[in-house]
């Protein structure tokens, strides 16, 4: 398997929630979506924009509502050594979430939280890495943003585990320092430490990509979710929107140009 390919790409997105028709629904009116069942399990949703699958959903499996999880965006890392990786993330203070557990046809996974508590999945495809896709096409979750209690120890733990590196860094007003992070000199997402006054725990935070993250928002409210913080200027251009779906989970938009009301 390609190491080059795989290994530190976010390779697919899974939302675990109370209710897979009505977030089904939901984001495909505000983010374009189109909703199909997975034919080798109905129950499962899929996802998909023009480009090709972003991701999918299932209803919050019972064990990990009873140990205390709540709906949420799952994210997927690929590791060409599924096994290799598990054992890695334990020794460096991780906890596993979820053994390594095979999808029939697919490959295998694993739940994690690392050690400042963020959960992720490390994946291991069985028929080679997903082909790569451009990042700026609407629909896609083209960042991923890490908001934790130690970036620096974060940042040790996920290039130990996936090879990332530091690429840009910048201060932001209230927040401190917003480390990027990606692979091969091309960023992929930013860390930072949560504030005193965000009453959540650290946790993985996915970025779609959108024409334009004010009408966005607008959806959102419409449809019964909540706009947490924006749309708002980010420094390089374009608007993000921090937003809530109507059962709880996190997601945030960023529109690559300005909104056209700034045109």
């Amino acid at each position: 398997m390609a190491e080059s390919t795989l290994r530190g790409r976010f390779v697919w997105h899974e939302l675990l929630t109370s209710d897979p028709k009505a977030a089904a629904s939901f984001y495909s009116r505000t983010l374009g979506w189109k909703v199909e069942p997975w034919d080798k399990d109905p129950a499962y949703t899929l996802f998909r924009t023009d480009q090709g699958l972003v991701g999918g959903a299932m209803t919050l499996p019972a064990e990990a509502k009873a140990a205390g999880a709540k709906p949420h965006w799952l994210s997927y890392i690929g590791t060409p050594d599924l096994k290799a990786t598990v054992d890695a993330a334990t020794r460096l203070g991780a906890k596993v979430l979820k053994a390594i557990s095979p999808i029939p046809t697919i490959g295998r996974f694993a739940v994690l939280a690392d050690p400042q508590g963020a959960v992720f999945a490390a994946f291991t495809p069985e028929s080679g890495p997903p082909p790569a896709k451009d990042s700026s096409h609407n629909g896609d979750f083209a960042w991923h943003e890490l908001v934790t209690s130690d970036q620096v120890a974060a940042l040790k733990f996920y290039k130990e585990l996936f090879g990332w590196e530091k690429t840009d860094a910048m201060e932001m007003p209230n927040l401190g320092t917003y480390q990027l992070f990606g692979l091969g000199g091309i960023s992929m997402g930013g860390i930072y430490n949560k504030t005193a006054d965000m009453p959540f725990p650290p946790h993985w935070l996915p970025y779609a990509t959108v024409t334009d993250s004010s009408a966005v928002t607008g959806l959102v409210s419409k449809l019964g979710g909540k706009v947490m913080t924006g749309p708002m200027e980010v420094p390089g251009g374009g608007m993000i929107a921090i937003l809530e779906d109507p059962q709880g989970v996190m997601f945030a938009t960023h529109s690559i140009a300005p909104a056209t009301a700034r045109a």
